[in-house]
């Protein structure tokens, strides 16, 4: 099941030339996660408040396409692609219309809050994206 976050590209997103700086591109990502996570019922201060876990990126391999410029509506799609014991793995696509600007695939790791350890995604969490499998 894809997910799709729009996104406003604003003038603080860009460069002197009106073209997403290259983080922000990651900015974007970060939120349609969020989005996503919250979709399906994953408040993430919920979580860190009740179970003491947060998720938090490990590794992005992310390839730039094409710029996204100022004032553009992007779409940036979340898809699940691999769900481990403690870590989640999706696929995201940075979209303007048709054309692809970027793509990256984001590992999130499932910590201890404080301790910042891996530990066990919650039962509860894993139930609800089985769908998305």
């Amino acid at each position: 099941m894809t997910f799709v976050w729009p996104v406003r590209v604003y003038w603080e997103d860009t460069d002197a030339g009106g073209v997403v700086y290259y983080a922000n591109y990651l900015k974007f990502m970060e939120r349609a996660r969020s989005e996503w996570l919250r979709a399906f019922g994953v408040e993430q201060d919920v979580l860190r408040d009740e179970t003491g876990v947060v998720f938090v990126v490990r590794r992005v391999e992310i390839d730039y396409l094409s710029p996204a410029r100022f004032n553009e509506q992007l779409g940036v799609s979340v898809v699940l692609h691999e769900a481990g014991r403690a870590s989640l793995s999706v696929r995201q696509e940075l979209m303007h219309g048709s054309t692809r600007l970027a793509e990256a695939v984001v590992t999130l790791a499932c910590v201890d809050a404080i301790r910042f350890k891996p530990v066990k995604i919650p039962e509860p969490i894993l139930q609800a994206l089985a769908p998305a499998t």
